[in-house]
């Protein structure tokens, strides 16, 4: 058992029903996730990948097992109080932008904001900070809709970096990129684990789980292999 895990699940199971119909998607998954580790989880289409993000991100509340994200066990959390948690503790990355483009960079990443007020001083500070952490210092006010896919997905993790989370959960970050630009979306995530955040990335992509501390397969809604790499974390041998 890690000692000071960021991720702790413990027999999670989920299925999806229709009508009579009952499809189960994960079974008994157990997982651990240190604090500052930098994990890729893969598998192929429908081996319950995105499901299992998004029920430690708590976007999902429907599953049977427990989730515990930086030592809080999420099925205690009221509504109100498990929305706040991920939008105070959890940066969210989707493969689709989900940027709204008539609105400036700026605002885009000072959304969050809407559920955590904060000064407007304040707001247009951090968002600023953010904007210059993924290298687009000075976009501010620049329309969403007149950038590249790669500037897109930058104002996206500026967004998700806005609260300035603890954990970065990411579903197909480089999926819409070019292999260049993909690749400078990967260098920017490694920036930030070095500098003590924690990533999981769900990926269908070598050039991403390749660089991973560790790797995680699931196939048909179990782990079946959980394994650290030449990269692995501190503390891991690879």
């Amino acid at each position: 058992m890690i000692a000071d895990a960021m991720i702790r699940t413990a027999g999670v199971s989920k299925s999806y029903r229709s009508g009579r119909v009952e499809t189960p998607v994960l079974f008994e998954v157990n997982l651990e996730v240190a604090r500052g580790e930098f994990v890729a989880i893969i598998g192929t289409s429908g081996s319950g990948k995105s499901t299992l993000l998004n029920i430690i991100g708590g976007l999902d509340a429907d599953y049977a097992g427990t989730v515990e994200v930086a030592g809080r066990d999420l099925s205690q959390l009221a509504d109100r109080q498990l929305s706040a948690f991920r939008n105070d503790s959890v940066g969210f990355i989707f493969q689709q932008f989900n940027l709204l483009d008539h609105l400036s960079c700026g605002e885009n990443v000072g959304i969050p904001a809407i559920f955590s007020p904060r000064p407007d001083g304040e707001v247009a500070q951090r968002s600023r900070e953010a904007l210059e952490r993924v290298g687009l210092a000075g976009r501010q006010s620049d329309l969403a809709a007149n950038l590249s896919g790669g500037q897109k997905q930058r104002v996206a993790i500026a967004r998700a970096l806005y609260n300035r989370p603890r954990l970065l959960l990411c579903d197909e970050p480089t999926g819409n990129l070019d292999s260049t630009t993909g690749q400078q979306i990967i260098e920017l995530f490694h920036q930030l684990n070095q500098e003590g955040m924690t990533l999981v990335i769900v990926t269908h992509e070598p050039r991403v789980s390749n660089t991973a501390h560790r790797v995680i397969r699931l196939e048909d809604g179990r782990i079946i292999d959980d394994g650290f790499t030449s990269g692995a974390g501190p503390g891991e041998e690879g």
